[in-house]
Protein backbone atom coordinates (compact mmCIF):
# COMPACT_ATOMS: atom_id res chain seq x y z
CA UNK A 1 0.00 0.00 0.00
CA UNK A 2 2.88 2.05 0.81
CA UNK A 3 4.64 2.13 -2.95
CA UNK A 4 1.14 2.26 -4.50
CA UNK A 5 0.51 5.48 -2.42
CA UNK A 6 4.02 6.98 -3.53
CA UNK A 7 3.31 5.91 -7.01
CA UNK A 8 -0.42 7.76 -7.07
CA UNK A 9 0.68 10.65 -5.24
CA UNK A 10 2.38 12.15 -8.60
CA UNK A 11 -0.41 11.24 -10.99
CA UNK A 12 -3.10 13.22 -9.32
CA UNK A 13 -2.79 14.44 -6.01
CA UNK A 14 0.19 16.36 -6.28
CA UNK A 15 0.40 16.13 -9.95
CA UNK A 16 3.58 18.18 -11.03
CA UNK A 17 1.62 20.40 -13.43
CA UNK A 18 -1.83 20.65 -12.66
CA UNK A 19 -1.48 20.70 -8.61
CA UNK A 20 2.63 22.09 -8.07
CA UNK A 21 2.87 24.17 -11.07
CA UNK A 22 6.22 23.46 -11.35
CA UNK A 23 8.91 22.66 -14.53
CA UNK A 24 6.10 24.61 -16.57
CA UNK A 25 8.45 26.02 -18.78
CA UNK A 26 9.07 23.17 -20.90
CA UNK A 27 5.89 22.27 -20.34
CA UNK A 28 5.23 25.53 -22.60
CA UNK A 29 7.38 25.29 -24.94
CA UNK A 30 7.46 21.87 -26.05
CA UNK A 31 3.20 21.09 -25.91
CA UNK A 32 2.44 22.31 -29.54
CA UNK A 33 2.36 18.85 -30.71
CA UNK A 34 1.66 15.47 -29.04
CA UNK A 35 4.56 14.40 -29.91
CA UNK A 36 7.21 16.65 -28.48
CA UNK A 37 5.15 16.36 -25.34
CA UNK A 38 5.53 12.63 -25.08
CA UNK A 39 9.27 12.63 -25.95
CA UNK A 40 9.60 15.15 -23.31
CA UNK A 41 7.62 13.01 -20.70
CA UNK A 42 9.56 10.23 -21.15
CA UNK A 43 13.26 12.01 -21.33
CA UNK A 44 11.69 13.57 -17.87
CA UNK A 45 10.61 10.48 -16.71
CA UNK A 46 14.08 8.77 -17.18
CA UNK A 47 16.41 11.23 -15.69
CA UNK A 48 13.69 11.66 -12.42
CA UNK A 49 14.19 7.83 -12.06
CA UNK A 50 17.23 7.19 -12.77
CA UNK A 51 18.83 10.34 -10.74
CA UNK A 52 16.60 10.01 -7.55
CA UNK A 53 17.05 6.41 -7.24
CA UNK A 54 21.12 7.01 -7.32
CA UNK A 55 20.53 10.01 -5.00
CA UNK A 56 18.56 8.04 -2.40
CA UNK A 57 21.32 5.14 -2.67
CA UNK A 58 23.81 7.47 -1.78
CA UNK A 59 21.72 9.85 0.67
CA UNK A 60 23.33 7.75 4.30
CA UNK A 61 26.93 9.17 2.79
CA UNK A 62 26.07 12.33 1.51
CA UNK A 63 27.44 15.57 3.46
CA UNK A 64 24.97 17.86 3.79
CA UNK A 65 26.72 20.99 3.17
CA UNK A 66 27.54 19.74 -0.66
CA UNK A 67 24.42 17.66 -1.43
CA UNK A 68 23.09 20.57 -4.28
CA UNK A 69 26.43 19.84 -6.34
CA UNK A 70 26.28 16.09 -6.22
CA UNK A 71 22.09 16.18 -6.86
CA UNK A 72 23.38 18.18 -10.15
CA UNK A 73 25.99 15.74 -10.92
CA UNK A 74 23.46 13.14 -10.75
CA UNK A 75 20.58 14.68 -12.78
CA UNK A 76 23.29 16.08 -15.32
CA UNK A 77 24.71 12.22 -15.68
CA UNK A 78 21.13 10.71 -16.63
CA UNK A 79 20.28 13.77 -18.78
CA UNK A 80 23.05 12.95 -21.11
CA UNK A 81 22.45 9.51 -21.53
CA UNK A 82 19.05 10.45 -23.00
CA UNK A 83 20.11 13.16 -25.15
CA UNK A 84 22.63 10.83 -26.42
CA UNK A 85 20.19 8.25 -26.83
CA UNK A 86 17.71 10.14 -28.51
CA UNK A 87 20.85 12.01 -30.75
CA UNK A 88 21.55 8.28 -32.11
CA UNK A 89 18.34 7.14 -32.32
CA UNK A 90 15.72 9.82 -32.51
CA UNK A 91 17.80 12.29 -34.34
CA UNK A 92 14.81 14.48 -35.91
CA UNK A 93 13.15 14.96 -33.23
CA UNK A 94 16.45 15.20 -30.82
CA UNK A 95 17.35 18.51 -33.36
CA UNK A 96 13.55 19.96 -32.90
CA UNK A 97 13.88 19.40 -28.81
CA UNK A 98 17.74 19.46 -28.13
CA UNK A 99 17.57 22.68 -26.08
CA UNK A 100 14.64 21.80 -23.93
CA UNK A 101 15.75 18.10 -23.25
CA UNK A 102 19.26 19.83 -22.03
CA UNK A 103 17.63 22.17 -19.44
CA UNK A 104 15.44 18.91 -18.02
CA UNK A 105 19.25 19.41 -15.63
CA UNK A 106 17.28 22.59 -14.15
CA UNK A 107 13.47 21.03 -13.91
CA UNK A 108 12.22 22.17 -11.33
CA UNK A 109 10.38 18.75 -10.54
CA UNK A 110 13.74 16.69 -10.34
CA UNK A 111 15.35 18.75 -8.40
CA UNK A 112 12.19 19.31 -5.70
CA UNK A 113 11.77 15.56 -5.66
CA UNK A 114 15.45 14.92 -5.35
CA UNK A 115 15.40 17.43 -2.35
CA UNK A 116 12.17 16.51 -0.98
CA UNK A 117 12.10 12.90 -1.34
CA UNK A 118 14.97 10.90 -2.43
CA UNK A 119 17.17 12.41 0.00
CA UNK A 120 14.88 11.31 2.48
CA UNK A 121 13.60 7.97 1.92
CA UNK A 122 14.60 4.30 0.63
CA UNK A 123 15.24 3.13 -2.57
CA UNK A 124 11.93 1.41 -3.51
CA UNK A 125 9.44 4.33 -2.20
CA UNK A 126 12.01 7.05 -3.70
CA UNK A 127 11.45 4.59 -7.10
CA UNK A 128 7.96 4.43 -7.10
CA UNK A 129 7.50 8.01 -6.41
CA UNK A 130 9.83 9.57 -8.82
CA UNK A 131 7.65 6.70 -11.44
CA UNK A 132 4.41 8.25 -10.61
CA UNK A 133 5.80 12.09 -10.95
CA UNK A 134 7.48 10.97 -14.59
CA UNK A 135 3.94 9.32 -15.52
CA UNK A 136 1.91 12.04 -14.09
CA UNK A 137 4.11 15.15 -16.01
CA UNK A 138 3.64 13.19 -19.20
CA UNK A 139 0.16 12.81 -18.84
CA UNK A 140 0.18 16.58 -18.06
CA UNK A 141 1.80 17.10 -21.22
CA UNK A 142 -0.17 14.78 -22.97
CA UNK A 143 -2.91 15.98 -22.22
CA UNK A 144 -2.02 19.88 -23.04
CA UNK A 145 -0.13 18.91 -26.11
CA UNK A 146 -3.27 17.38 -27.36
CA UNK A 147 -5.86 20.13 -26.72
CA UNK A 148 -3.11 22.72 -28.19
CA UNK A 149 -2.60 20.55 -31.27
CA UNK A 150 -6.44 19.42 -32.35
CA UNK A 151 -7.67 23.49 -31.62
CA UNK A 152 -4.20 24.74 -33.28
CA UNK A 153 -3.84 22.32 -36.39
CA UNK A 154 -6.76 19.63 -36.66
CA UNK A 155 -3.95 17.34 -36.39
CA UNK A 156 -2.87 14.38 -33.60
CA UNK A 157 0.11 12.76 -33.85
CA UNK A 158 0.30 14.62 -36.77
CA UNK A 159 -2.85 13.27 -38.36
CA UNK A 160 -5.77 15.12 -39.39
CA UNK A 161 -8.67 14.73 -37.06
CA UNK A 162 -10.76 17.20 -38.04
CA UNK A 163 -13.22 18.33 -40.89
CA UNK A 164 -11.31 19.40 -44.05
CA UNK A 165 -13.16 22.48 -43.59
CA UNK A 166 -11.77 23.61 -39.83
CA UNK A 167 -10.21 26.45 -39.29
CA UNK A 168 -7.44 26.04 -37.23
CA UNK A 169 -6.91 28.33 -34.45
CA UNK A 170 -3.00 29.36 -34.67
CA UNK A 171 -3.47 30.99 -31.20
CA UNK A 172 -3.35 27.26 -29.75
CA UNK A 173 0.50 26.73 -31.04
CA UNK A 174 1.63 29.80 -30.02
CA UNK A 175 2.74 30.87 -26.42
CA UNK A 176 -0.42 32.42 -25.46
CA UNK A 177 -2.14 29.78 -26.42
CA UNK A 178 0.24 27.36 -24.54
CA UNK A 179 -0.17 29.68 -21.12
CA UNK A 180 -4.44 29.58 -22.05
CA UNK A 181 -4.36 25.73 -22.52
CA UNK A 182 -2.54 24.99 -19.16
CA UNK A 183 -4.76 27.72 -16.89
CA UNK A 184 -7.81 26.10 -17.91
CA UNK A 185 -6.87 22.71 -17.63
CA UNK A 186 -4.98 23.02 -14.11
CA UNK A 187 -8.67 24.95 -13.07
CA UNK A 188 -10.65 21.83 -14.28
CA UNK A 189 -8.35 19.84 -11.95
CA UNK A 190 -9.21 22.09 -9.06
CA UNK A 191 -13.00 22.35 -9.91
CA UNK A 192 -12.77 18.16 -9.92
CA UNK A 193 -10.85 18.05 -6.59
CA UNK A 194 -13.38 20.52 -5.06
CA UNK A 195 -16.63 18.79 -5.74
CA UNK A 196 -14.66 15.31 -4.93
CA UNK A 197 -14.58 16.55 -1.64
CA UNK A 198 -17.85 18.25 -1.77
CA UNK A 199 -18.93 14.74 -2.20
CA UNK A 200 -16.89 13.42 0.36
CA UNK A 201 -18.34 15.90 2.66
CA UNK A 202 -22.18 15.05 1.84
CA UNK A 203 -21.57 11.52 2.32
CA UNK A 204 -20.14 11.73 5.33
CA UNK A 205 -22.56 14.25 6.69
CA UNK A 206 -25.50 11.55 5.52
CA UNK A 207 -23.85 8.52 7.28
CA UNK A 208 -23.68 10.45 10.58
CA UNK A 209 -27.64 11.79 10.33
CA UNK A 210 -28.54 7.78 9.53
CA UNK A 211 -26.67 6.95 12.50
CA UNK A 212 -28.51 9.37 14.12
CA UNK A 213 -31.65 8.16 13.05
CA UNK A 214 -30.74 4.77 13.76
CA UNK A 215 -30.09 5.78 17.80
CA UNK A 216 -33.47 7.57 18.03
CA UNK A 217 -35.21 4.70 16.64
CA UNK A 218 -33.38 2.42 18.96
CA UNK A 219 -33.98 4.22 22.04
Amino acid sequence: MGYWNDFTRGIWRENPTFKMVIGICATLAVSNSVVNGIAMGFATTFVLVGSCVIISALRNFTPEKIRMPIFVVCIATFTTIVSMIMNAYLLDLYNVMKLYISLIVVNCIIMARAEAFASKNPVPNTFFDALGMGVGYTMALTIISSVREIIGNGTFLGMQVMPSTYQPVLLMVLPPGAFLTLGLLAGLARFIDTKAEERKKASKEGVVEDAGTSSDITG
